[in-house]
């Protein structure tokens, strides 16, 4: 019998949007450190529940929202109606984004683009979208802690769950020389900001059981690895992780490491 293959997550499950929440003090840094103006367009690639978007309108900036899950645009929407902000939300990826040449004077992803599956697709499309003298701010993970090893961790049960190959690295989105290499063709120079983000709850065991309740790819592996019984040893090999790794002895603390990355033309 042939390995079957890894399929993506599915974004629209779960309740991205609690992680979304954890994740809006990195969408204020990303917004701060592109600084877009009034009137300036803007396109937010991966905009989830709209984060970014909703922030780069707040100061003016004519703003669309990119995703491919339908259920979180919808989200985004109301978000915008309940706030008060004029923005528009369209379906699309990073290898298609539904705007013209040239259109966004500032391209921004939260931790968006970084999923793409094809990085050099993406990257010819962020060029093609933004404008002679535009720029893109984005943000990578940098692959060290213990969410990083927790996420290794679910990604190879999962494969050898599925007698499939390991996960092939994803590309270093977070590593300036490999980034500058996949934007120079379009135009681009590329400078990195390192910054770090905490993740809390009142324990770890706590904060292990909401990413397998609500997060798209905790729920994947767990459609997996639970009728073959393996799902509950991944859940003690993570809960250790986050134990051995917690920084708040009365609740529940892990830092993750990532960059903000400014490409201009």
């Amino acid at each position: 019998m042939s390995p079957k293959p890894l399929s993506p997550p599915d974004w629209d499950a779960g309740s991205y949007e609690r992680t979304a929440a954890q994740l809006r003090p990195a969408a204020e840094v990303v917004v701060d450190a592109a600084a877009p103006r009034a009137g300036e367009r803007v396109v937010d690639v991966g905009c989830g529940t709209g984060n970014a978007a909703l922030l780069a309108a707040r100061r003016g900036a004519i703003v669309i929202g990119v995703d491919p899950a339908q259920r979180l645009l919808e989200v985004a929407r109301e978000r915008a109606q309940a706030e008060r902000i004029e923005a528009s939300f369209a379906s699309g990826d990073a290898a298609a984004l539904p705007v013209g040449d040239g259109e966004a004077e500032l391209v921004l992803s939260v931790f968006g683009v970084v999923f793409a599956s094809d990085p050099a697709m993406a990257a010819a499309e962020l060029g093609r979208a933004c404008s002679a003298s535009g720029r893109v701010v984005l943000s990578a993970w940098i692959p060290d802690g213990p969410i990083a090893e927790a996420g290794r961790l679910s990604s190879e049960a999962v494969a050898n769950a599925l007698g499939s190959p390991p996960p092939r690295p994803r590309f270093p989105w977070q590593d300036r020389g490999a980034l500058q290499d996949l934007l120079r063709p379009h135009g681009f120079d590329v400078s990195i900001d390192e910054h770090w983000i905490s993740f809390t709850a009142r324990s770890a065991a706590e904060f292990v059981a909401g990413e397998a309740d609500n997060e798209p790819r905790a729920l994947a592996a767990r459609a997996v690895l639970e009728p073959r019984g393996e799902y509950v040893p991944l859940t003690e090999r993570l809960l250790a992780i986050y134990e051995d790794a917690n920084e708040d002895p009365s609740a529940f603390r892990v830092t993750s490491r990532y960059v903000v990355a400014t490409a201009r033309r």
